[in-house]
């Protein structure tokens, strides 16, 4: 029948709408693990963690991953501050999501580190930021 939702759709067409606004991707590289970590956690700080990608214990002949991966939701989380954090290095961060997500994103990691936009690519609905990330 035409027009007729089934039941729970109009929740999950909210939910669905409500997290591509507010989940933002963040994927690090030219990094190594503790520095990753570091981000990772001072974001986890203010939002809450939907999902990580992380390889599992390197082996000794294999190479270093080349890229880390995380998905925040910036409507979620504890809303600490996260302070200066240290890092051994430039950081190399990307982030994907809605536009005030991604801002919001932006907004968090210049408290912790040193930020420079190196560029800013945007859609008709996402929006992508790619940073150098340093200590301060």
């Amino acid at each position: 029948m035409a027009g007729r939702r089934t039941p729970g759709s109009e929740e999950m067409s909210y939910v669905y709408d409500h997290h591509i606004d507010t989940d933002v991707t963040v994927q690090l590289s030219d990094c190594d693990r503790q520095d990753a970590q570091a981000v990772f956690d001072a974001l986890d700080h203010v939002y809450r963690l939907e999902d990580m990608s992380a390889p599992g214990p390197k082996a000794a002949s294999a190479p270093a991953p080349t890229v880390w991966m995380a998905t925040f939701d910036t409507a979620g989380g504890r809303r600490e501050d996260a302070g200066p954090v240290h890092l051994s290095g430039q950081v190399g961060a990307l982030l994907t999501g809605g536009y005030h997500a991604v801002e919001e994103v932006e907004k968090t990691l210049a408290a912790a580190f040193a930020v420079q936009s190196t560029e800013s690519v945007s859609g008709d609905q996402e929006t992508e930021a790619r940073l150098l990330l340093a200590s301060r």
